[in-house]
């Protein structure tokens, strides 16, 4: 925590009220933040309509130009200065991360370290060479192409890792010279939100550059169709993803979706089973598995299925579910009681088709045990679903070709995951799965400001995230000729 500043958060500045032109009430009214591991209110924010979105949007478009015309080393040092402000706070607001989305110490302080490094990353974008010289067919002009910004980007974040999947479209949007209107999941406004909106306002952002508007549904729909947002940037389900596509192809927007994804793990028979293991738990229960990269379907030899499904299911014997607020448990809440059902029902699904329950497979409220399920096969939700909780769906394979084509059978493309003695093979093997992360000796759960992130099939729309793609994101290409003077043409 900064020992200047106790309380950066400050919830007095902003209970109730969303940042749009300073702190101020929504139309639309206000909702109240609940840590979901005790239902505790934890503040208010102010609930963003149609009618906020557009308040946003138009006072966003009429600051980005001011903001795009800055140098970009000024662009940079607000950028630098707002990821100190993070770390320098973060044992206050690893608290709020802890009790707004049910993280455990750990995961929250990743949020911070990585959201921290997503910022700088932006900032060193900014200062990047942004143009081409281009050959030209004719004498006397020059040509040139340069990325300029799209204007203003709505980003629109989920709740898993609110911290995080919000700021690095914000960050990598700002760095370029777009304005922003950032709708956060109204579950985590605070961690995805209102953190955002105060690092950046100490970081001395200027009043209108950046709008944090959470919302639900109805302002979702507004932001995809906003005439003054150019482009839109969502990170959530897939089925959310289709629907913003949709709305922003029909208003001719950029759309960047990164979606959800039913991750494979395969383990080869040569892997060595601890560590494989260990890897598979990680990979499914971090954060009760409600991440887009966890590890969905873990795909075993089947001459070591056994002896890792009893591995696996010692392990997860061993991880206690509870408040994480105690400091005592594993595993948090999941978000909400309908995720709770959901996953309920996938587990039942399972055993009812012949899967075996090994471990886990029940609830106490919202903490849901770490469960395993052996014998895992399509047909099952299990095998096919996206379940978004601390579930691990074991399913055996004989052959290499059936490992690929169990893994590519999911309309899903995002991550996956081999582990073997041999990296060639594993490298062979992993070059045939159609996913967008692949990672070899290691579980599917990794991302950081470095590398494009994004998947393939439900899991995206072919574009990226962080790393080398900020600029194809975020920018655009303009075209620019330049003659030394006017010439007459044949007309």
């Amino acid at each position: 925590m900064n020992e200047h500043n106790p309380n950066f958060i400050d919830v007095a500045r902003w209970q109730g009220m969303a940042l749009s032109g300073g702190w101020q009430p929504t139309f639309a009214g206000v909702m109240d933040v609940r840590d979901p591991a005790t239902d505790v209110v934890l503040a208010s924010v102010g609930i963003a309509g149609a009618a906020d979105i557009a308040r946003a949007a138009a006072a966003a478009r009429a600051a980005q130009p001011a903001w795009a015309a800055k140098l970009p080393t000024e662009r940079a040092a607000i950028l630098n200065k707002a990821a100190a402000l993070l770390e320098e706070n973060g044992s206050e607001l690893i608290g709020w991360i802890m009790r707004e989305s049910g993280s455990i110490q750990p995961k929250a302080a990743i949020e911070i370290e990585h959201g921290a490094a997503f910022v700088r990353h932006a900032a060193a974008a900014a200062v990047e060479p942004n143009g081409l010289l281009l050959p030209s067919m004719d004498a006397g002009r020059t040509n040139y192409a340069k990325r300029v910004p799209h204007g203003v980007v709505g980003v629109i974040s989920p709740f898993n890792f609110p911290l995080v999947l919000s700021i690095r479209a914000i960050a990598a949007a700002l760095a370029l010279g777009n304005t922003v209107v950032h709708k956060p999941d109204p579950r985590t406004a605070i961690s995805g939100g209102v953190i955002i909106a105060r690092i950046f306002e100490e970081a001395g952002l200027p009043e209108g550059v950046l709008h944090v508007v959470p919302g639900g549904i109805e302002a979702g729909e507004a932001l995809c169709s906003d005439p003054n947002i150019a482009m839109v940037s969502f990170t959530g389900s897939a089925a959310a993803g289709s629907k913003v596509g949709e709305i922003a192809g029909r208003h001719l927007k950029k759309v960047q979706l990164e979606l959800g994804g039913k991750n494979s793990l395969i383990v080869l028979e040569d892997a060595d089973l601890d560590i494989a293991a260990s890897n598979v738990a990680w990979g499914c229960y971090l954060h009760q598995g409600q991440i887009c990269m966890s590890t969905g379907l873990v795909l075993v030899h089947e001459s070591i299925a056994d002896e890792i499904a009893t591995r696996l299911a010692a392990k997860a014997s061993h991880l206690p579910a509870g408040d994480p607020s105690t400091g005592r448990v594993a595993l948090g809440p999941i978000i909400n009681d309908g995720s709770v059902a959901k996953i309920q029902a996938i587990v039942d699904d399972a055993v009812q088709k012949g899967a075996k329950l090994l471990a886990g497979g029940t609830h106490e409220g919202r903490f849901y045990a770490a469960t395993v399920l052996m014998g895992v096969k399509p047909g099952m939700r299990a095998f096919e679903e996206e379940i978004f909780g601390p579930v691990a769906c074991i399913a055996s394979f004989a052959s290499d070709d059936e490992a690929v084509a169990l893994a590519n059978a999911s309309d899903y493309g995002l991550a996956a995951g081999v582990i073997s003695a041999s990296v060639g093979r594993a490298q062979a093997l992993g070059d045939r799965l159609i996913v967008g992360h692949l990672h070899i000796n290691d579980q599917t759960v990794n991302g950081g400001p470095f590398a494009p992130f994004g998947g393939r099939g439900r899991s995206g729309n072919g574009s990226r995230i962080s790393g080398p793609a900020l600029w194809e994101e975020f920018t655009q290409w303009v075209w620019v000729s330049v003659k030394d003077q006017a010439t007459p043409y044949p007309f």
